[in-house]
């Protein structure tokens, strides 16, 4: 119980940090700032407010682009994020375009520049800056250079340029004219994108001031820009999203340690955080949103509404039981809110390959926990609750007098503590440790000893005569 009204509060509170953007609204053209590095972050970042916008039926995304580059593998996830969405998108390059940011443009169905900006540069380098070697780097080049074309061609640009920003050895001619000689990579200042070669430009709509001048340009409502910024968290969500089956495992667990220790909270508050991290991981990840949370908390709310108020009721607990767990799984699949589930290969295989780590891992330390973590003194003391009176467990008893002949199958009492399984009950005149064999036995229950053995009471609900 404390656990889950922690994860309530705490998933109220990462609500509230989002809460000083200005929300998305129907109509909304949203501006998402594409600045330093291209990097895995910045993909999780572009992804979140996209869903958002989606959801919202925002009218156009505006990439205030000024990045020198980075991961080719990133860029070519954003351009297909890009070029799935409904919602029509326009770069501004404000003020640089380099390398995987010409890429990303391409990607957009307008580009405008600043007018003291660049574009283009796209040649494929190591992660440390340094030049590929010459065979992995024909390959590079081959495969995304074509990739790339066919992106520009779908947004109505010159397939050519690709070329002359990717690849050193190919001459880009457009109609008669030679636009950048082999050998060198082709740039292109703003006055050089947007001047016209036949009928259009040569890649830019436009030059443009600032972003009011580019929705101006496009025709669209300056009074309704929403601008975002990333959370900060989105390096940290990488790491969440990579770690998610341990996250899960460490809420199970202190959900199972919970039950099995009550009153005790401290791993109860443990698993509201690791569930709390998970779910704001893979928000900021921009994996899911806040209903899936929403969903989650109602599940927990189903499985404590049957342990005390309807217990035995099973339909409650698997109610709660189905919510929570297609909670989880909808937080890691990648869908999108304007766009048709294409229930795939890659939309099942993250989600079911982390929940069976979970389930294999959780199963094999419940196992071990549930046999051997009784005998660990601490455990005992702490599963007890402290307002019990004193008494014997059945190891005391036999220790002081030799035997626990008063202690027979079928001898009636009451339990003085919740039985989950484990807990306290009064036997005649004296308080015990006592188990049940796995049900839930609220406090004041009449209960009766169904056995004993290896010096344990197995308890169970006292049957009516």
């Amino acid at each position: 119980m404390n656990g889950a009204l922690l994860f309530l509060l705490l998933a109220l509170s990462l609500s509230s940090s989002f809460a000083s953007e200005k929300p998305i609204q129907s109509g909304s053209i949203v501006v998402l700032p594409v600045s330093g590095a291209v990097s895995e972050a910045q993909f999780f970042f572009l992804r979140r407010v996209l869903k958002n916008a989606e959801s919202a039926k925002a009218a156009a995304l505006i990439l205030d682009m000024d990045t020198p580059g980075g991961d080719l593998k990133v860029t070519e996830k954003i351009v297909q994020m890009l070029g799935k969405s409904p919602i029509p998108t326009y770069t501004y390059v404000n003020t640089n375009a380099g390398s995987a940011g010409a890429l990303i443009a391409l990607g957009t169905k307008k580009i405008f520049m600043s007018p003291v900006s660049a574009i283009g540069a796209a040649a494929p380098v190591a992660g440390s800056g340094q030049e590929i070697p010459v065979t992995m780097n024909a390959k590079i080049v081959s495969y995304y250079s074509g990739y790339f074309r066919s992106v520009a061609q779908k947004n109505g640009y010159h397939a050519e340029l690709v070329d002359g920003f990717m690849n050193l050895d190919k001459e880009v001619k457009i109609g008669s004219e030679i636009i950048n000689p082999k050998g060198s990579l082709l740039t292109l200042s703003a006055q050089e994108a947007t001047r016209f070669i036949g009928d259009r430009s040569l890649l830019a709509s436009g030059i443009a001031k600032d972003v009011s001048d580019v929705v101006t340009q496009c025709g669209l409502s300056p009074d309704k820009l929403v601008l975002t910024k990333p959370s900060g968290f989105e390096n940290l969500a990488q790491w969440i999203t990579v770690l998610a089956p341990f996250l899960l495992l460490g809420g199970v667990l202190g959900v199972y340690l919970e039950l099995k220790a009550p009153g005790f909270g401290v791993p109860g508050i443990i698993s509201a955080i690791c569930f709390l991290l998970f779910f704001g991981g893979h928000y900021i990840a921009g994996l899911t949103g806040f209903e899936m949370i929403a969903l989650f908390a109602l599940g927990i709310i189903f499985i404590v509404l049957e342990l005390i108020f309807f217990p035995g009721v099973l339909v409650v607990a698997l109610g709660g039981g189905a919510m929570i767990l297609v909670s989880l799984f909808l937080s890691m699949a990648d869908f999108y809110p304007a766009q048709p589930i294409s229930f795939s290969y890659d939309f099942f295989l993250t989600p079911m390959l982390n929940l069976s780590i979970t389930i294999l891992l959780a199963s094999i330390f419940i196992g071990l926990a549930s046999r051997y973590l009784p005998a660990f003194p601490l455990f005992r003391k702490l599963s007890l609750s402290a307002n019990l009176a004193p008494g014997p467990s059945l190891a005391d008893a036999i220790s002081t007098t030799g035997t626990a002949s008063s202690l027979f199958e079928g001898n009636e009492g009451i339990a003085t503590s919740p039985l989950h399984p484990t807990g306290r009950a009064k036997i005649g005149q004296e308080h015990f440790d006592v188990l049940t064999e796995g049900e839930f036995i609220a406090l004041g229950t009449p209960i009766q000893i169904l056995k004993i053995m290896d010096q344990k009471i197995i308890v169970g609900r006292r049957v009516k005569s």
